[in-house]
């Protein structure tokens, strides 16, 4: 493997902006002038939020408090998986929210396949979650990193480990 530059790619988050994104937005909403009186209750836990409030209104001008102060963090908004607006008891709603980690299967096979098919002097590999990438010229590997940008999956890319 002497001589071969790699790199992975993998979809990940930084778990602290997205703690930082949810107390930015527990706060104004304790601000808000639409919001006096009302509970809302918003909960991580290790792959999900949980939102429960008054009623559907609330719960979308929650998502999009959520989504502005997630951009303004440098998260993508592809790691949101949004469930659907559920009754909760007691004239409450719940919504449950996935975080997106990892590649899937099926995508990691998508992008060994555009690597097999585009690029014949890269080789990739799939190792759990991420993607290795390999090849002899540094200039294989950016080519490879502007193609998988191009991609449109449900996923962010980021690409880690460039040796």
């Amino acid at each position: 493997m002497a001589g071969e530059s790699t790199f992975d790619v993998v979809s990940d988050f930084d778990a602290q902006e997205l703690r930082n994104a949810l107390d930015q937005v527990r706060r104004e909403v304790a601000q808000r002038f639409d919001f006096k009186g009302v509970p809302v209750e918003l909960e991580q836990a290790k792959d999900e939020l949980t939102l429960v409030t008054a009623d559907e209104y609330r719960a979308e001008a929650v998502k999009d408090l959520l989504e502005s102060k997630a951009v303004r963090r440098g998260l993508s908004l592809k790691i949101f998986d949004w469930g659907k607006v559920e009754p909760a008891g007691g004239n409450r709603v719940r919504q449950r929210i996935g975080l997106r980690r990892g590649l899937s299967e099926e995508n990691a096979k998508k992008i060994t396949k555009i690597l097999r098919d585009e690029f014949p002097r890269v080789k990739g590999q799939i190792q759990g979650d991420a993607v290795r990438v390999a090849a002899k010229s540094k200039d294989d590997l950016q080519r490879v990193i502007v193609r998988l940008r191009e991609l449109d999956l449900d996923i962010p890319l980021q690409f880690t480990n460039y040796r």
